[in-house]
């Protein structure tokens, strides 16, 4: 089948048949973003929620100059926290340390665990050390999946001064938030680190002493790098 053309997408989403539009969206993915982008926007305030997360979730892969502001305000003014928390992760997909502030805003302000979820594992995408402070305090919250993000996140920006803040999980009850400890440790050179993964190496489950075991390796071939 020959590659719709520009045009033919444009019409397409449009259509008022909604497997037609997603059809359409699916066929921007081999388009340059600058053609793309324009076209994405069409569907934002499409009436399918399942559309919406699809175009949200592309501006984050089709990155244009455009995509920083019209995501942060979809974070910011969505009524759907399915949406927000969409445009939260795109946020993290775009790397750009200028979405800190409303990130943060949206992991202290929004009243729904997915979007602080999914703004605590942005963080971490962005890789700005100056949000150690914010994923720090979200170890703390209620939600264990928020503190198993935070946990990733810290390893993510290689906050070695939070080592003492996590290593609290290493006697978590659960098994999947011990595994992010391990693999997160494996970013943070420091002796700490090290004698952790070696308790976490005898760990009773396989998943957590195999990242355990990957996290100490990168750690020695680190030091035997410098």
């Amino acid at each position: 089948m020959a590659a719709l053309s520009l045009q033919e997408i444009s019409a397409q989403l449009e259509s008022p048949n909604l497997r037609d539009r997603m059809v359409a969206l699916a066929n921007l993915r081999d388009i340059p973003a600058e053609d793309a982008v324009p076209l994405i926007t069409k569907v934002l305030e499409d009436e399918s929620l399942q559309l919406r997360s699809m175009a949200v979730f592309s501006l984050g892969i089709k990155q244009t100059p455009d995509c920083y502001s019209i995501l942060v305000r979809i974070l910011e003014t969505d009524p759907d926290y399915g949406i927000r928390s969409h445009a939260a992760g795109a946020l993290g997909y775009l790397g750009d340390v200028r979405a800190l502030a409303a990130l943060s805003r949206a992991f202290y302000e929004d009243t729904d665990w997915l979007v602080r979820f999914s703004a605590a594992v942005a963080l971490g995408n962005i890789k700005d050390p100056r949000s150690s402070e914010i994923l720090m305090r979200a170890l703390d919250s209620p939600e264990v999946v928020i503190q198993q993000a935070a946990i990733s996140a810290l390893g993510e920006i290689k906050a070695v001064q939070a080592i003492d803040s996590i290593l609290r999980f290493t006697q978590s009850e659960d098994w999947l938030t011990r595994q992010r400890l391990a693999e997160a440790l494996g970013d943070l050179p420091h002796p700490k680190s090290n004698s952790a993964l070696r308790y976490l190496l005898k760990d009773n489950h396989p998943n957590v002493a195999e990242a355990a075991r990957i996290s100490l390796q990168r750690l020695l071939n680190t030091k035997d790098s410098e």
